[in-house]
């Protein structure tokens, strides 16, 4: 029988925290102690860029630099750099369970610039060398935030012509006198990737894997397409001349308006995608599997012209293609990654996710969404190829709580024949969605933590097209007491009881229920118990059910390791 995995999707920004957004403190540590507790092998997160206006990890300033606000400040108070009280006397915000974006901004980097200012970094070796071997990127990244604090934070197509356009005069005289702003910006970056590598070598230590995330795109307004216009579709004056987005689908009849520069790809097609390459290298020094987001692009990309309203307009154009991953699997060898070839998908769309290896995704709560545009049965669970990764939804979806109340009596009633389950109470019936997947062939399951906890969309992370009110949830300080301490003894392995089913005989349907529910669906019952023994206040009535099949449970390497795959371009 062939191994298979567990994993939780949890931002890093949801972790608790005392200063108000999750971060590289003692919470991420524990909570790897708690994944290891619990069984899992996988923890995902979502890009670590630092992010721009609405607050999106998928709009980011920067493709290789880290969010400040991920910086732990206790470890800058144990430095030396900071003290408790000044980290105290900031407003983090009141709602423990939410971000408040605004003041994490004003309250984070005054905080930031006294450590720097304190910290002597430029004496530090390890600095020197972290500067010296990422100046291919951090260099521009440091001037590009720089400038934009002495030009008010403005986008940068709207700077002086000098600087905007990167003359060499202006480049030099930036430099110049923005020194301590570029340092300052250096130093957080040094700060930021000491911190994750510490906590990823952690997670590694203790068998846990980390996913992250990439956007196929950049922000149009990022150190990226300040430096390097020649790698998009901009005209003379550095303006899109299209952008990325969406068609209109059954969730929005207007489509989607990312506004992302699209690429030239015939550019990076005659440099031999080197910047795609770069970009890769790094991302995989940073994590260990890596989720393209928006896979089906590079097959064809959706362009909308410049300035118009919504995604109406626009129209499909090729991508790359399987061209693109032969050159990099040259350059690189072969890596773990996740296409997410969600949405709409064509014929070309799936050959190219087959021919690269790459495990694709399976989104539960698209086979019974009428919303969806894509194919139903591709998403329901008996038909999840080996080679996939199983979700309940992602951080574009709403939670499988919320989702259930959202979809038609209608579609409720095809998922519960589906399930052949009419007796579960709404209540408790994401246990069960939870388990259908789990019980798919896929070799990788991954559950966002909102769904383990049984959340509704109150704690939904993102709506697609919308502002304001995304990326916000964390988990409750109040009620939060993450600790491994006395979580691994209540998830014991019987090989014994593997995949038996015990049936008490009753003459009461309900007394039946009870019974044989938690035995067909022993996983979800034993993590999601974990779960609310160790996210909210401690459970005085810890549940009898404890038996966890080995093979679902199982440390195992991504769908796709090289010493089993086939190598792009190979026959099958």
């Amino acid at each position: 029988m062939s191994e298979r995995a567990a994993g939780i999707l949890m931002p890093i920004s949801s972790l608790p925290s005392e200063y108000g957004i999750g971060c590289f403190s003692k919470s991420a540590y524990e909570f790897v102690d708690w994944l290891k507790g619990a069984g899992q092998s996988y923890w995902q997160i979502l890009p670590l860029g630092p992010t721009s206006y609405g607050d999106s990890p998928y709009q980011s300033f920067s493709t290789f630099a880290g969010n400040p606000y991920f910086i732990s400040l206790d470890e800058l108070i144990e430095e030396g750099v900071l003290t408790r009280a000044e980290c105290e006397k900031v407003n983090w915000g009141k709602a423990k369970g939410s971000i408040d974006y605004e003041k994490i901004y004003k309250g984070r980097y005054p905080l930031l610039r006294k450590a720097y200012e304190r910290s002597k970094i430029s004496e530090n070796p390890e600095y020197q060398k972290f500067v010296n071997e990422n100046s291919w990127w951090l260099s521009d990244y440091a001037l590009f935030m720089a400038v934009k604090g002495r030009f008010d934070n403005v986008e940068w197509t709207k700077w002086a012509e000098d600087i905007r356009l990167r003359w060499k005069d202006a480049m030099d005289y930036y430099r110049e006198e923005l020194y301590y702003d570029i340092e300052f910006q250096q130093y957080m970056q040094f700060k930021f990737h000491e911190q994750w590598m510490k906590l990823k070598a952690y997670a590694n230590e203790n068998g846990i894997k980390i996913i992250g995330d990439i956007p196929i795109y950049v922000a149009m307004d990022s150190a990226d397409t300040w430096a390097h216009p020649e790698l998009f579709q901009l005209d003379e004056a550095n303006i899109p001349t299209a952008v990325a987005g969406c068609p209109p689908d059954g969730f929005s009849a207007t489509g989607q308006l990312w506004g992302n520069p699209l690429y030239r790809w015939d550019y990076h097609r005659e440099t031999g995608y080197s910047w795609w390459i770069s970009r890769l290298h790094y991302v995989f020094q940073m994590y260990d599997v890596v989720r393209i987001d928006h896979f089906r692009g590079f097959d064809e990309y959706f362009s909308i012209p410049h300035g118009a309203e919504n995604a109406i307009g626009g129209h499909w154009e090729k991508g790359p293609g399987i061209d693109l991953f032969r050159k990099v699997e040259q350059a690189l060898g072969w890596k773990q990654v996740i296409a997410e070839d969600l949405g709409y998908v064509t014929d070309s769309v799936r050959e190219m996710v087959r021919e690269s290896g790459f495990p694709g995704m399976k989104v539960l709560e698209f086979a019974f969404d009428s919303r969806d545009s894509g194919c139903a049965n591709d998403y329901l669970p008996h038909n999840y190829p080996v080679n996939s990764v199983a979700y309940t939804g992602t951080h574009d979806n709403e939670t499988i709580v919320g989702w259930w109340s959202s979809i038609t009596k209608e579609e409720q009633k095809l998922a519960r024949d589906y399930m052949c389950d009419q007796y579960t109470p709404e209540s408790e019936l994401y246990k069960s969605l939870i388990s259908l997947i789990m019980r798919s062939s896929a070799k990788l399951c991954v559950i966002p933590m909102q769904d383990y906890l049984g959340l509704g969309n109150n704690c939904r992370i993102n709506t697609p097209s919308t502002v304001g009110k995304n990326w916000k949830w964390r988990a409750n300080t109040i009620s939060v007491n993450i600790s491994a301490a006395g979580t691994a003894s209540q998830i014991p392995f019987n090989s014994k009881n593997l995949g038996r089913t015990v049936r008490k005989r009753s003459s009461r349907a309900k007394e039946r229920r009870k019974v044989i529910i938690p035995e067909i669906y022993p996983l979800p019952y034993v993590i999601i118990r974990i779960a609310a023994k160790i996210l909210i206040p401690e459970n005085k009535n810890p549940s009898p059910y404890k038996r966890i099949p080995e093979t679902a449970m199982s440390k195992t390497v991504l769908p796709g390791d090289a010493k089993k795959r086939t190598p792009i371009g190979a026959s099958r």
